[in-house]
């Protein structure tokens, strides 16, 4: 399996960019010890979301439960009155994922749909030659799925249809601290400004937790599967260079953005070493980390030497070769990403 890796350093500062049922920021014990954590659905909800601004043309996918609405604008479009593109939408839409009976203010499905807009144009071109649901769903294939590459690379499951399930090209892994973490707990108070100066006391106090760390960060990339005719094989190489590049920059520079206004976490990372191998399957560096890093003048140049002491053992004691490897800041951003599109694709 020819495949990319994306192994990454990055500091963030005080955060809460991912919160658990409690509100408190995840952690998970690797190497014996505490480690502050960011779930890979969190971050690639943002990589997502920045790819769609890099490149809005091949990245149209929306996870929804309202695909409803979208699917009767597409009947209607086909030519469908307004009572048969309703009925048609409903019957789909219950056949895939079920219409919610408790929902009364939308027509909603009981679960979410990944779904593109080129695809419901299929669905309802079918369906309004056949008035079959089963048909219509029939006519979803890789091609209808050409500019939602978000879907090819993230994958999507339909229970009630499998013939719609896509697996993912891209593989992630939770992001770890490279050392020891423990939360802390922020108290804060508001004033109110129309209290009178005689009364003491704040309007409001809490608390709220929050944790800063140096994070490994790893993906991957599939990129025999990305090209096959069940993902992004009806695309041209071009469309796929622009994929896979928008793939590699929303994966570097994308962060959650909880607590955004609150918590500001937006850094970039330290290092980023892009790998490629011909053969075999995506290996995670986070091993050099399983003994937690320990300093008094910060974790990340001391994460990056152990992340390249690692990725050396591959090769010298493993004999897993790569065909490629580069790195940020060793190369700037944009050379980065001319060279590993130009040798993937």
């Amino acid at each position: 399996m020819k495949h990319l890796e994306l192994h990454i350093i990055q500091s963030v500062p005080v955060a809460c960019l991912n919160r658990d049922d409690l509100n408190s920021p995840k952690t998970a014990v690797f190497g014996g010890v505490q480690r502050a954590r960011v779930s890979s659905q969190s971050w690639k909800r943002a990589i997502r979301e920045m790819a769609k601004e890099i490149s809005p043309d091949h990245f149209k996918g929306e996870r929804t439960r309202l695909m409803f609405e979208p699917l009767v604008k597409a009947m209607a479009a086909v030519g469908l009155s307004a009572t048969e593109a309703e009925e048609g939408a409903k019957k789909v839409v219950d056949t895939l994922v079920k219409l919610d009976a408790k929902s009364t203010d939308k027509v909603k499905s009981t679960t979410l749909y990944f779904m593109s807009p080129l695809e419901l144009e299929s669905i309802a071109k079918s369906y309004a030659e056949t008035k079959d649901v089963k048909k219509a769903l029939k006519a979803v294939d890789a091609k209808s799925l050409k500019d939602a590459a978000d879907i090819s690379l993230f994958g999507r499951m339909v229970a009630s249809d499998h013939s719609l399930t896509v697996e993912a090209c891209s593989m992630f892994s939770h992001a770890l601290s490279t050392h020891k973490v423990d939360n802390e707990i922020d108290f804060f108070s508001a004033v109110d400004d129309l209290q009178s100066k005689e009364e003491s006391g704040a309007g409001m106090t809490s608390t709220l937790e929050f944790n800063s760390a140096t994070y490994y960060r790893f993906a991957a990339l599939n990129l025999d599967m990305l090209a096959d005719q069940d993902h992004l094989g009806s695309m041209t190489k071009e469309e796929r260079q622009d994929v896979v590049r928008t793939f590699v920059e929303a994966t570097i520079k994308a962060i959650p953005g909880a607590r955004k206004n609150t918590m500001n976490g937006n850094t970039l990372p330290v290092y980023v070493l892009g790998v490629v191998r011909e053969k075999g399957h995506p290996i995670q560096l986070v091993n050099a980390f399983e003994s937690p890093v320990r300093s008094s003048q910060g974790y990340a140049a001391k994460s990056v030497d152990l992340l390249k002491a690692e990725y050396g053992k591959l090769d010298g004691t493993w004999g897993v070769k790569a065909v490629f490897d580069k790195s940020i800041p060793d190369i700037d951003m944009n050379i980065f990403l001319d060279e590993v599109v130009a040798y993937v694709i």
